[in-house]
């Protein structure tokens, strides 16, 4: 249990850890790439850990140094070896679902397992479509849930529509294609984050992608090259929303990933009057990434849905918080899929921030939150996810009395230093 007390004020120029999706992306097709891969930036987060015990479990050399650097020794698209034992994904999705396209088009078996929150989270999103390429998966509920096992076969090109706006289905699925001879087209219906898109063009695949549609053809030659990741932007979001709560805040946060797919939290705290400004903007390999500078900002209410829901998906909680804080009523709709996450993360908002105080509504597919009113000292739960237990950190700088949250040590699984980096901006 942590307790977080009250900010007069948060003022820093700071840097957060490198991009989650960027570091799990990079093991995967370095492990996959002809030669040997550098990466530097690579986040430290528990989730990305479990993909690379996982590739060092397939035969893969990775090297890790004191600076944080990594090497991979990449074998080739044919160069994986069967696994001795079950492969542990922990708490990353990503990490389940990106290897089981992979492992899909390997010539032995192989088992991919997770913590107990991971076991209820839905993979038939990619277990049906792996299964029309070739693939044989087998996994509880008829595949749908965790532990599959996955015999690897010989795999073919499909033309796919997504039931669900995924970037971690299409990825899926993307990966598999690279076994595939042919062009697989994926569709999606509505368009996520395109990271694998990016590193796999880099990195030499021939791949075309636009809004809602990529294709890709298998069989390329993955050549190595170096990757620098650069900060996390859902990492960023809590100090970003943080800076804007709290009042005569100051912030300047270097470094940070603006993949245009990723930042759709920007456009709309900037709709609630938030003054947010990004300079300083370089391009590394198709990824853009800059410098957010951020000041506390009286917000407002808004309505936000469609086609930008996955644009800010993993950043829904924070942003419920800065709603706590605006004046008028904020709607978030068509974030449904908020209910498979690590927890039913509609749910468990609506339950924490009506434990604070808060006036909100769960919807189907969102939440109606009710800003301005005052919030009041508790104990509340993070339900076992990280994203919850740093977002409550940020609702408590603003708490009078302060808040106390159980399990601090789930902000390891995305952020780690999350505690030290909170404490070194305050100024009491």
């Amino acid at each position: 249990m942590i307790k977080i007390t009250p900010a007069k004020q948060l003022k820093g120029i700071i840097r957060v850890p490198g991009d989650k999706s960027l570091t799990h992306r990079a093991l995967i097709l370095g492990a996959l790439a002809e030669g040997v891969v550098e990466i530097t930036g690579f986040s430290q987060a528990k989730d990305c850990a479990r993909t690379l015990y996982c590739l060092r479990q397939l035969g893969v050399q990775i090297k890790v140094d004191t600076h944080g650097k990594v090497v991979v020794l990449g074998k080739g698209l044919g160069g994986l070896v069967e696994p001795q034992q079950i492969l542990f994904a922990g708490n990353s999705g990503t990490t389940l679902r990106l290897l089981a396209g992979v492992l899909s088009g390997q010539s032995f078996t192989s088992f991919l397992n997770g913590d107990a929150s991971l076991r209820q989270r839905p993979m038939g999103r990619i277990v049906f479509p792996l299964r029309k390429m070739g693939a044989c998966i087998q996994g509880r509920k008829g595949g749908t849930y965790p532990p599959l096992a996955i015999t690897g076969k010989s795999l073919k090109p499909i033309n796919h529509q997504l039931s669900v706006a995924s970037a971690q289905a299409k990825s899926a699925l993307l990966l598999a294609a690279l076994y595939a001879p042919g062009w697989t087209e994926i569709k999606e219906p509505l368009p996520t984050r395109d990271h694998t898109e990016k590193m796999l063009k880099a990195w030499g695949a021939k791949i075309e992608w636009y809004a809602g549609k990529c294709g890709i053809e298998g069989l390329p030659h993955l050549k190595a090259r170096p990757v620098f990741i650069p900060g996390d932007f859902s990492a960023a979001a809590f100090f970003i929303v943080a800076a804007l709560i709290v009042p005569h805040s100051h912030l300047k946060i270097e470094g940070v990933g603006l993949n245009p797919t990723r930042r759709g939290l920007l456009e709309v705290l900037q709709a609630m009057g938030a003054s947010i400004k990004v300079a300083e903007l370089k391009e590394t390999a198709g990824e853009m990434y800059g410098t957010i500078e951020v000041k506390s900002s009286s917000l407002r209410g808004i309505s936000i849905g469609g086609e930008i829901i996955p644009r800010l998906i993993d950043e829904v909680p924070i942003l419920a918080v800065a709603a706590l804080f605006a004046e008028g009523i904020t709607e978030i709709r068509g974030a449904a899929e908020l209910k498979v996450k690590e927890s039913n993360r509609l749910r468990a908002l609506a339950k924490c921030l009506s434990r604070l105080g808060g006036q909100l509504e769960e919807l189907p597919d969102g939440l109606r939150i009710h800003g301005g009113y005052p919030l009041q000292s508790a104990l509340c739960s993070g339900y076992g996810d990280h994203r919850l237990v740093m977002s409550l950190a940020i609702a408590g700088l603003r708490i009078k009395g302060g808040i106390k949250v159980t399990h601090p040590e789930l902000t390891e699984i995305s952020f780690p230093g999350f505690w030290d980096l909170l404490a070194e901006l305050r100024c009491e």
